[in-house]
């Protein structure tokens, strides 16, 4: 073989698709918009009108927060449906982050309540339609005819891995920059860089297009006449009830606002509701399969209940480090939003630790049911972490930051044991005719446990922080012990599938 051949052999096992730098630039900036707003978001909401904000009580505030973010993944299944069945991924994925960009302006101009409720809309809106399909997109990029598929199983992890990388570096960032315009500025200015960065976004894919297109065809079975209208009646009608809900939430303030968070969280746990009963009433579906659905309906639990608890960092935790954590720095004090930069960089520091702990262990690594029960007892370590800090604050002092950072370090770590696994093995008990609908239900699994956050905030009301961390920790490791002790009967279950 000749040295030319021998390195285009080489270049060929390690060279990506040519549109790989786009999708990593978008998803990056995309991801820097999201998490810069949500850094500052709750701070915002509970900010005395003296002082721009909005003025809610603590606990209405994380409501809000966590409904929204009940909202973004709740929108991910439709989205899907509209990639799949009308747009195709590409114009999907474009027309998402038009809607995420309207939402973001609509933050950072100063209008009030309505502006602020428009904008989460948005937002979650286009989230749905570009999160799902955007991973979609980087996957179809190694399948379009042309792209390098020698050793292509190695190579599309590594793209995957790259991905991941830039979601972490635009979540890590975004608090950094928000958080500072934010708490020292303006908090529409820190909604405002938010917007600058997904309009960057936007200018990386439009650039991209040529490279993108083939990863985003049209959809092969487009739907019908009658489907498309049947779905724009749908579509029709919530957006018109949900414009009408903005529009009384706006006017009559909190107390309308308490009842349609809490329909909003009932509309979360209805759909997987109807998802599993669809699933398991359809005809033609084996003893196998059956089995495999109902070991998935304890595995969405476990993931609801962990993303319950999970999904208070950036909401309750958040209220608590910026009243009982002390942020004095030389003289200089810390903006309470930089602390949402640490998950994202225990993250970026961790994954391929993991990623690596598993490969060498090999068959010996835990089971699905042991790794799930491990995320569970490390969420309830990291939550019980929180409660010493709120112990630690109790006589009107504040507590040490390094609580805080002990606890989110912890719960990263939970994360990359039950995350990750989630994924992988929903795709493992899907039936072969409901793989895209089930991993919907993983998505819907975080939408279910951040709607429930929501509620669950309410307890620190009457709750002092030690002892409401204290019992949600113990909440979590007793879920954790449960999932362990059933971990024979779930194997079982899932017929093969570890």
């Amino acid at each position: 073989m000749s040295v030319e051949e021998s390195t285009a052999r080489a270049t060929s096992r390690t060279r990506h698709p040519r549109g790989l730098p786009a999708l990593w630039g978008t998803e990056m900036w995309e991801r820097f918009s999201y998490y810069g707003m949500r850094a500052i978001l709750v701070l915002y909401l509970v900010a005395p009108a003296a002082q721009g904000g909005l003025g809610l009580p603590p606990t209405t505030a994380a409501g809000v927060f966590g409904v929204y973010g009940g909202l973004v993944n709740l929108l991910a299944v439709p989205g899907g449906w509209l990639a799949d069945r009308v747009w195709g991924a590409h114009r999907t994925v474009l027309g998402g982050g038009l809607v995420i960009a309207a939402g973001h302006c609509a933050l950072a101009l100063p209008l009030g309540a309505p502006g602020t409720y428009l904008g989460l809309l948005l937002i979650a809106v286009g989230t749905g339609l570009l999160k799902p399909n955007i991973s979609t997109m980087l996957g179809g990029l190694y399948d379009v005819p042309g792209a390098p598929d020698a050793h292509g199983t190695a190579r599309r992890d590594a793209g995957f891995s790259l991905f991941y990388l830039g979601i972490n570096i635009g979540a890590f960032a975004a608090p950094l920059v928000t958080g500072w315009l934010g708490e020292r500025v303006d908090w529409h200015a820190g909604f405002g860089a938010a917007a600058v960065g997904m309009f960057l976004g936007l200018i990386v894919y439009l650039r991209g297009t040529r490279q993108l297109r083939p990863a985003g065809p049209p959809p092969p079975t487009p739907a019908t006449p009658r489907q498309l209208r049947r779905a724009a009646a749908w579509a029709g009608g919530a957006l018109g009830g949900t414009a009408a809900v903005v529009a009384v939430v706006a006017a009559t303030g909190p107390g309308v606002l308490a009842g349609v968070l809490y329909a909003l969280s009932a509309l979360t746990l209805v759909v997987p509701a109807l998802y599993f009963v669809v699933m398991f009433r359809a005809p033609g579906l084996d003893a196998v399969d059956r089995s495999r659905l109902r070991a998935y309906i304890w595995i969405f639990l476990a993931a609801t209940v962990f993303w319950t608890i999970a999904e208070q960092g950036g909401s309750l935790i958040s209220l608590f480090a910026q009243r009982h954590i002390d942020r004095a720095l030389f003289g200089w004090q810390i903006p309470t939003g930089w602390f949402q930069s640490a998950g994202p960089l225990y993250g970026m520091l961790l994954a391929g630790v993991f990623a690596a702990l598993w490969l060498r262990l090999g068959h010996r690594q835990p089971s699905t049911a042991a790794k799930f029960a491990l995320g569970l007892a490390g969420l309830g370590v990291a939550t019980l972490l929180m409660a010493g800090a709120g112990l630690a604050a109790s006589d009107g002092r504040p507590a040490s930051p390094l609580w805080l950072l002990a606890a989110f370090l912890v719960q990263v770590l939970a994360e990359l044991c039950l995350s990750p696994t989630g994924l992988s093995v929903t795709t493992r008990l899907a039936p072969h005719r409901f793989a895209g609908q089930i991993m919907s239900l993983w998505f819907l699994s975080v939408a279910a446990g951040s709607a429930l956050s929501a509620h669950v905030v309410r307890l620190s009301d009457t709750l002092p922080y030690g002892v409401y961390f204290a019992v949600l920790g113990a909440a979590a490791l007793l879920c954790a012990a449960a999932v362990a002790l059933a971990r024979t009967s779930l194997r079982r279950l899932m017929r093969g599938v570890s």
